[in-house]
């Protein structure tokens, strides 16, 4: 494979292994190279970051290679959180909502495999504007982190608690719940 490519597949992977990061291992079976290569490749990539006029960086944590925002530049992601968005939240985001608030908690792959996507924006989205939150570790290999919904779901969606979500219908598949679920989110989303 050729090295330019290479290096810009490691990076996407490192993109989309999101908060959980990935390892060199995980890097090495992805791709079909070898270890070694992908270390070179990752030295190659932290080079760049560092020398290079750029807004991220690669940090090393135990065995994990995680793809981050540059410290030095906390003061604009800042302003970012505090900027007024538009309200309207997409159609993924509203999914993953709802599946967070009827199956929690819940870990970011089981969200990807009921949603069949990845679901690293909304889960992102979600958590910035503090309708989700991380309620613990799930005790698995990797201990992936465990999603549940935060008190500002409840008051923004005018609950007293979970028990006030509308019930689902029973006999149907877990597809078509999600669908129900987010219609009911999207339609109370829209409305207020």
């Amino acid at each position: 494979m050729d090295r330019v490519k290479l290096k810009g597949i490691v990076e996407g992977l490192l993109f989309a292994s999101g908060d959980e990061g990935i390892t060199l291992k995980q890097l090495s079976k992805v791709t079909e190279v070898d270890e070694e290569t992908i270390a070179y490749i990752l030295e190659e990539l932290m080079f760049d970051y560092e020398h290079e006029n750029r807004g991220m960086m690669i940090v090393q944590s135990n065995e994990v290679f995680h793809l981050t925002t540059k410290p030095e530049h906390n003061e604009y992601y800042k302003r970012l959180l505090e900027t007024p968005r538009s309200s309207r939240m997409s159609q993924a985001s509203l999914e993953t909502l709802a599946i967070i608030a009827y199956e929690q908690p819940i870990t970011k792959a089981e969200i990807d495999e009921i949603r069949g996507v990845n679901s690293d924006h909304a889960i992102q989205t979600l958590l910035a504007r503090s309708l989700i939150e991380k309620v613990g570790r799930k005790d698995t290999v990797g201990r992936p982190v465990l999603y549940g919904t935060s008190k500002e779901f409840l008051t923004y969606f005018g609950l007293k608690s979970l028990d006030e979500l509308p019930p689902l219908p029973k006999e149907i598949d877990k597809e078509t719940v999600i669908e129900e679920a987010s219609l009911f989110f999207n339609d109370f989303h829209e409305s207020s």
